[in-house]
């Protein structure tokens, strides 16, 4: 990756949180915590996961050019928003983290010389080597909210479910 490719990916991470937030805004109050299906999450759960998920990545990038072997842990995200209960988690608080860490994290990798961006290690859950620190970037949250907003709209507008849709967002 050549410095004009870096600097594009870090302006579109560091972007990040505005676009889940406009993404967000897209989602009728009443629909964000709407579940498609019980297994699956709401808009509400994707983006309070998504200060979690912001925190790890912080950390893994930080890992990845600090250590000399660096090891990337996993971890099951399903059991963290099941066990940290996200439903009932303050959405701005919540948001409050992503924008916080993802600023952090993007004036770090504004500023990585480029044998940073050539490290690489070892993530324990797939045993296969995480290249460099744009291997904790490469999400994409906003298109999670877009995709659970798309799932509200067309369970809204089916007649077969309108169960699923839940009466708050009915209204």
């Amino acid at each position: 990756m050549n410095a004009a490719e870096r600097a594009a990916l870090v302006q579109r991470y560091g972007d990040g949180p505005g676009r889940l937030r406009a993404a967000l805004a897209t989602v009728p109050p009443a629909a964000l915590q709407w579940r498609p299906q019980p297994s699956e999450w709401s808009a509400h759960e994707i983006a309070c996961h998504c200060a979690d998920s912001e925190s790890h990545a912080s950390l893994r990038i930080r890992t990845l050019v600090v250590e000399p072997e660096p090891v990337i842990v996993g971890y099951d995200q399903e059991r963290w928003a099941k066990t940290l209960d996200y439903h009932a988690h303050p959405l701005p608080e919540a948001l409050a983290v992503v924008d916080a860490v993802r600023a952090s994290t993007t004036a770090l990798l504004r500023r990585l010389p480029d044998e940073a961006w050539r490290r690489a290690g070892r993530h324990t859950e797939m045993g296969s080597r995480a290249s460099g620190p744009h291997s904790g970037i490469d999400r994409s949250p906003p298109g999670q909210v877009e995709t659970a907003h798309r799932r509200s709209i067309s369970a809204k507008n089916s007649k077969k479910s309108p169960r699923r849709a839940g009466l708050a967002f009915m209204k």
